[in-house]
């Protein structure tokens, strides 16, 4: 039988800067799906850039793929081939004169199949 699991990373979290999510153990996940749901972004051309990390012990970790940009409300991709441990790294940046007033309030979602 398949079992499933869909974790809320952050939930109306207003990101700035860099940040990571907490750490999720997926090792019995033979499948993963990343949702990023963009609530609000404040400052004239905010951008956030996420990249999926993996690590084998939930402390130490490294990038499983080349990053995006996320741009619209909701946005949805998968990860393959993962370790133990999932989670997102990413920053979010401005543009323009305001660029320090960048942020983005999201939620982020991990669902898991086996």
């Amino acid at each position: 039988m398949r079992e499933s699991f869909t974790a809320v990373l952050e939930r109306n979290r207003t990101l700035a800067g860099e940040f990571a999510t907490e750490p999720y153990e997926a090792a019995w996940a033979a499948e993963a799906r990343w949702f990023v749901r963009t609530l609000k972004r404040t400052g004239a051309g905010t951008r956030l850039r996420v990249t999926t990390q993996i690590s084998p012990d939930g402390l130490h970790w490294c990038d499983l793929d080349a990053g995006r940009e996320i741009t619209g409300d909701l946005e949805s991709w998968e990860s393959a081939g993962f370790g133990g441990w999932l989670r997102l790294k990413g920053t979010v940046e401005g543009g323009g004169a305001d660029a320090g007033a960048a942020a983005a309030t999201v939620m982020i979602y991990l669902a898991l199949k086996s």
